[in-house]
């Protein structure tokens, strides 16, 4: 159900985003979210006013605008972030820009590959592996990285539910494979 709730305000926010003359690029929308993500979570006494029933919506509005001032938010994230605070969502801010950036990518014809190397990647080997996943499928990729040293060394990506395995385990369990049968 929350996650239902977070699309919809996702897809409304990129509405707004998308729109001709809105001036904003989707990358800083989430960019701008994030932040304000961040300083929500490093802020108790912030999450506590804007979490709490008992303070009233204009208080709340007045704590977030001094923050977004500082932070140079656009008004239109500024006024979104209103929005979820007056609708009591302000908790499900995460989700809700999870659920933008992938309706972003969506519309932008952008698949999410989730990718997995022995170690950490430099930025090169990431640019590289992108690259190919990008020749592979066709599509304009979005890479999320993490590090799994189960996987001994290559790299494994998973796109949807296709999976693209070039790591050492995965070369060894395609050799086992070929030689049990």
């Amino acid at each position: 159900m929350a996650q239902v709730v977070a699309s919809r305000y996702a897809k409304a926010l990129a509405d707004l985003v998308v729109r001709p003359g809105s001036g904003l690029y989707p990358a800083t929308v989430s960019a701008q979210l994030k932040t304000f993500s961040e300083t929500l979570k490093s802020s108790a006494d912030l999450r506590a006013i804007l979490l709490s029933p008992a303070v009233a919506t204009v208080r709340k509005h007045e704590a977030v605008s001094r923050i977004l001032s500082e932070e140079h938010i656009s008004e239109l994230v500024h006024n979104f972030l209103f929005v979820i605070i007056g609708h009591r969502r302000i908790s499900m801010l995460d989700a809700i820009a999870e659920a933008f950036q992938d309706t972003i990518d969506e519309r932008m014809g952008v698949v999410k590959a989730a990718v997995s190397s022995a170690r950490p990647l430099d930025e090169k080997q990431k640019s590289a592996v992108a690259e190919e996943l990008e020749r592979l499928t066709g599509q304009k990729v979005r890479c999320e990285f993490a590090a799994d040293p189960a996987l001994v060394g290559g790299v494994a990506a998973k796109i949807g539910s296709r999976v693209y395995d070039g790591s050492v385990r995965g070369e060894l369990s395609a050799l086992r494979r070929r030689l049990v049968q």
